[in-house]
């Protein structure tokens, strides 16, 4: 079975547009539907079973609203600095580390729940 992430990319124009991806293969739509579309259409008859998982960002028990908030937050003054040359102060960059890295225990902790529910 192929596994394909999908990820919302922020335009310049303070849209969005996402970009699908399996393995090597990679496809960009306006919407998260045309972009897995276009992935799909490269994929050999091999690969062609896929099962789409839709995870909203939404805050959850794992990843909370106010730990997104920060993160938001953080990132944009990371951008920022990082556009004037410059780094965040070294209290935010590790507060901005810990916020990425809980945001990836909650992305583990979000799949395992999800196979617990499958039944792995």
């Amino acid at each position: 079975m192929t596994k394909v992430a999908i990820l919302p990319i922020p335009t310049e124009q303070g849209a969005l547009s996402y970009h699908a991806i399996a393995g090597a293969k990679h496809a960009q739509g306006k919407t998260a539907g045309q972009a897995l579309d276009a992935l799909t259409a490269q994929l050999s008859a091999d690969e062609a079973t896929t099962l789409v998982i839709v995870q909203s960002l939404r805050p959850d028990r794992f990843f909370t609203a106010a730990q997104q908030e920060r993160l938001a937050t953080l990132m944009a003054r990371w951008r920022t600095a990082r556009d004037q040359g410059q780094s965040l102060p070294i209290d935010e960059q590790t507060e901005l580390e810990a916020l990425i890295e809980a945001e990836l225990r909650a992305a583990a902790a979000r799949t395992s729940a999800l196979a617990d529910a499958l039944g792995r």
